[in-house]
């Protein structure tokens, strides 16, 4: 039997996130993140994860109400949180777009020591000018570029984590020599987007260099992730999506020369716990009713359609207008395709089901995926690994600091008996939880 593989997402600003619930907490104060940090220790998790946002989001010329609630650097919260930490993970998202590979690997590499070797890099591109918009640089990258960017961004930070020699730190105190230069190798790149010659500040961390995940579904980011990832984030949440996903990967890395079982799949998951099936389906309802208030199922369809639907009843059927085709009334967010194509599948499931408009924006964007009692969502997502659709799943709880605690006190426990799941730490390192 395969072993199962956690993770947890710190429930960020995302339609996921209930912030209206009286148990909902702070995004920012650091409580929150240490709670959530320690809970997923306790439960034996391989690694916390945070996501970054580089830019507030906007709908038609104003701030996405959730993301006032603020945006945390991430090196600056899991630098602290190694602190009040001893085993778990610590990874975090990092644009390859925006930053510079030398910033970059110096800042995992700190994070590496500062951690005793729990770091990992979540690698990410953008093209979105809106973003780009904060930075020096602007929107100046082609979206067809952002994955040749990326290659050569992680070729030249591990250019500087493999610059110091193994032994090039020395530990001769009386003679007062700490590190040796002759051990130390300029990093020298000449190419389309970076042109270095430089030296890194300290040498890699005990782990080499950082845990590398990616979070990319088109084939770009599908190949990119072969050839470079420890592990792969990935939304895919059917048994069979997950099925097609794995395989694809797995045997990318092996076109690629890796080991496929070298590379982990990784799909975000929700979960609602009840003590028994009907409990815990009223409390799915309940919680989808809370992420998908009628102003918000308003704003989600206007993001198809690209058009002011402020007048219609989101209790009312859909609007009989066509899509603008203005891709422009929501800044920040990822486009769902074709808004004709998507308006017709909406109406078309709307008609059959009965569905209003709140009613179809809960049901397209649902991803409550295992809903019932513990031992039902211990035996479903034992399903999913032994018949590799992943290898274990990123949990996002609805609820910041405290969604995690139940899965981690009646869930794993079961894990735990059925000998699919770790009852202690065996290594250090971030790499040692998942190999």
């Amino acid at each position: 039997m395969k072993q199962i593989h956690l993770a947890a997402h710190f429930p960020g600003v995302n339609n996921t996130t209930v912030w209206a619930d009286p148990d909902a907490g702070s995004q920012i104060e650091f409580d929150s993140f240490v709670h959530l940090a320690r809970t997923a220790e306790r439960g034996l998790f391989d690694f916390f994860f945070l996501a970054e946002g580089l830019r507030l989001r906007e709908h038609r010329g104003r701030i996405y109400d959730l993301d006032v609630v603020g945006r945390p650097d991430t090196f600056t919260v899991l630098a602290a949180l190694a602190g009040v930490t001893e085993r778990i993970g610590l990874t975090g998202t990092i644009n390859t777009t925006f930053n510079e590979p030398f910033e970059v690997a110096r800042q995992f590499a700190s994070l590496d020591h500062l951690s005793d070797g729990r770091a990992g890099w979540n690698i990410v591109t953008s093209s979105d000018a809106f973003t780009g918009a904060n930075f020096r640089r602007g929107g100046f990258l082609d979206h067809a570029d952002r994955y040749s960017r990326a290659e050569e961004f992680v070729t030249v930070a591990r250019k500087f984590w493999d610059s110091w020699a193994p032994d090039a730190v020395l530990a001769d105190v009386d003679n007062g020599i700490y590190v040796d230069p002759a051990r130390i190798r300029t990093v020298e790149h000449s190419g389309p987007q970076f042109n270095v010659r430089g030296m890194a500040t300290l040498p890699a961390g005990p782990q080499g260099r950082p845990v590398l995940l990616q979070a990319g579904d088109s084939d770009e980011g599908r190949a990119f992730g072969a050839r470079h990832a420890d592990a792969m984030f990935t939304l895919h949440g059917s048994l069979a999506a997950g099925q097609r996903y794995t395989a694809d990967i797995k045997g990318r890395a092996a076109a690629a020369g890796r080991n496929p079982n070298e590379i982990k799949v990784f799909p975000a998951a929700t979960f609602v716990l009840g003590d028994t099936v009907e409990a815990a389906a009223e409390k799915a309802e309940h919680i989808r009713r809370q992420q998908v208030s009628g102003p918000t199922a308003i704003a989600m369809l206007e993001q198809v359609w690209g058009r002011d639907l402020s007048a219609y009843d989101p209790d009312g059927p859909l609007p009989d207008i066509e899509p603008s085709g203005d891709t422009s009334i929501t800044q920040g967010r990822v486009r769902h395709g074709d808004p004709v194509a998507v308006a017709r599948r909406y109406r078309e499931r709307a008609a059959a089901e009965n569905l209003s408009i709140r009613e179809l924006v809960i049901a397209v964007t649902s991803r409550q995926q295992f809903v019932g009692t513990a031992a039902q969502i211990a035996d479903e997502m034992n399903r999913y690994v032994q018949a590799d659709a992943c290898d274990g799943f990123i949990l996002v709880p609805h609820l910041t600091p405290h969604g995690l605690d139940d899965f981690v006190d009646q869930v794993v426990p079961l894990l735990q008996e059925r000998g699919l799941y770790r009852t202690e730490y065996t290594g250090r390192t971030l790499r040692d939880h998942l190999w």
